[in-house]
């Protein structure tokens, strides 16, 4: 063991994550990584004054760098060097250091179809990165948004509560519908005083404060709770929590609602007939990446072209069928878009706003005035009708429609929100963040993060 090492087990007791490594500079981090950290940092915290300092100063606020008041000397803390720097440089630190997720082939446990790890050298190897690929996968496989905040409760607590000084690794697992969490380390304090929300003896607080403020997880000693709490909705069976010793370890399994394809089952949900799918054909067009049965093919698709609105027999514009004719008004409030008392006009009135319309690309009032306006808020609503009639959607589901509708025209969140029927800091957390990273969607206001009439535009980027 080296010094560093040395120092960490004798402080195991202590803040063992803000030991300073004072010969580990700034060039031994992965600048993707503090970017990308920065980044969300920014979107979550719009106002907030540190966004504006030098790269140092803002991971000393943050307990990336730190500084030995006795003396002159600074270097990355421990923290800092699990979450930003990588694999290889970690290790020269804490050998035991290792990160892992797979997912068994079949109940047999035997072949992985999917495994990365922290030393196959594709990506960096740092736990932050580690968070978010694996969340990705994660949510591949959960049917319901409970689910998705159960399982992504669960990563978040073994990252900060992992003894990265002992030996085991991280280890995130899938096998037969249930995902397995361990991590080197025990509980600090009964698992029942955790279960039922008493703060919690971090292991990493450091760690932990890098990922509560980017709102990755609450406060201390409320990540159990919220599983706990969040069960009946979100699992199929309770969570379940073991503790090994020699070496210490940590267990949580979860078992939570997949998408029926995996589970077997069908899901029932509360959805018109008409517009209800079987889940697995759902789970089908995701596979095929969704492009082929979307919004364009379904039976009930605003542009398929037995029913398309184009088309001459069938089209809203027909004079039997028009959205405009008074049998049939979606004004009329019986069989009408609006029969829950709020019209499609009233519902986006705050969508169409003239005051933002002189400076939005593509507003609905750059199209002209009334009839077109009408004609462009009943294809948005029509486009966002599933999202609204099923609230528990596949991930991949919602961010295809999502990015349609920015190709639509530039959508602001609120906007979206209303469309969606979703609330704006899930929209904003779970979906457009990651879109953006993706390229499928831009900011109208890319230098302007804080703009008033701030909005999302469709980049057609698949």
């Amino acid at each position: 063991m080296n010094k560093y090492t040395n120092s960490f087990h004798e402080r195991a007791n202590a803040m063992a994550d803000s030991l300073i490594l004072e010969h580990y500079s700034l060039s031994e981090l992965n600048f993707e990584t503090v970017s990308h950290y920065r980044e969300r940092f920014a979107r979550v915290k719009p106002g907030h004054p540190w966004n504006g300092l030098e790269t140092k100063e803002f991971l000393y606020k943050i307990g990336a760098w730190g500084k030995l008041r006795d003396s002159s000397k600074e270097g990355l803390t421990l923290a800092g060097l699990l979450m930003f720097s990588e694999e290889r440089i970690i290790t020269e630190v804490l050998p035991q250091y290792f990160l892992e997720y797979r997912e068994h082939a079949d109940a047999n446990g035997t072949g992985w179809t999917k495994r990365f790890t922290s030393q196959d050298g594709t990506w960096s190897g740092n736990v932050y990165d580690f968070y978010f690929r694996v969340l990705a996968e994660l949510e591949r496989h959960v049917w319901s948004d409970e689910g998705r905040i159960v399982l992504g409760e669960a990563l978040v607590n073994a990252l900060v509560h992992a003894d990265y000084g002992e030996e085991g690794g991280i280890a995130v697992e899938k096998e037969d519908g249930a995902f397995r969490f361990a991590n080197p380390g025990r509980f600090r304090i009964p698992v029942e005083a955790a279960m039922a929300g008493q703060m919690s003896n971090l292991r990493n607080p450091n760690v932990f404060k890098m990922f509560l403020l980017i709102d990755v997880c609450k406060r201390a000693g409320s990540g159990l709770k919220r599983m706990h709490d969040m069960q009946e909705q979100a699992l199929v069976q309770p969570v379940d929590i073991s503790q090994q010793t020699n070496p210490d370890r940590t267990i949580v399994t979860l078992c939570p609602l997949l998408f029926p394809a995996e589970a077997g089952a069908t899901v029932e949900t509360e959805t018109d007939e008409s517009l209800q799918q079987p889940e697995q054909e759902w789970t089908e067009q995701e596979d095929r990446g969704i492009k082929e049965s979307f919004v364009n093919n379904e039976p009930n698709s605003v542009n398929i072209s037995t029913n398309s609105v184009i088309n001459e027999e069938n089209s809203l514009n027909n004079t039997i069928d028009s959205i405009n004719n008074e049998a049939n008004s979606v004004k009329k409030s019986v069989d009408s878009v609006n029969k829950k008392g709020k019209s499609v006009n009233n519902k986006l009135d705050s969508m169409n706003n003239r005051s933002d319309s002189g400076n939005n690309e593509m507003s609905v009032h750059d199209m002209g005035e009334g009839e077109e306006d009408e004609k462009m808020d009943e294809r948005l609503w029509k486009m966002a009708e599933l999202a609204r009639r099923k609230k528990r959607l596949a991930p991949a589901v919602m961010e295809e429609m999502i990015v349609r509708l920015c190709c639509e025209r530039p959508l602001r969140l609120k906007e979206l929100a209303t469309l969606l029927e979703r609330t704006p800091d899930g929209l904003r957390n779970n979906y457009l963040g990651k879109l953006l990273e993706e390229g499928k969607i831009r900011l109208k206001y890319p230098d302007q993060p804080n703009h008033p009439r701030q909005a999302y535009i469709g980049t057609g980027k698949s």
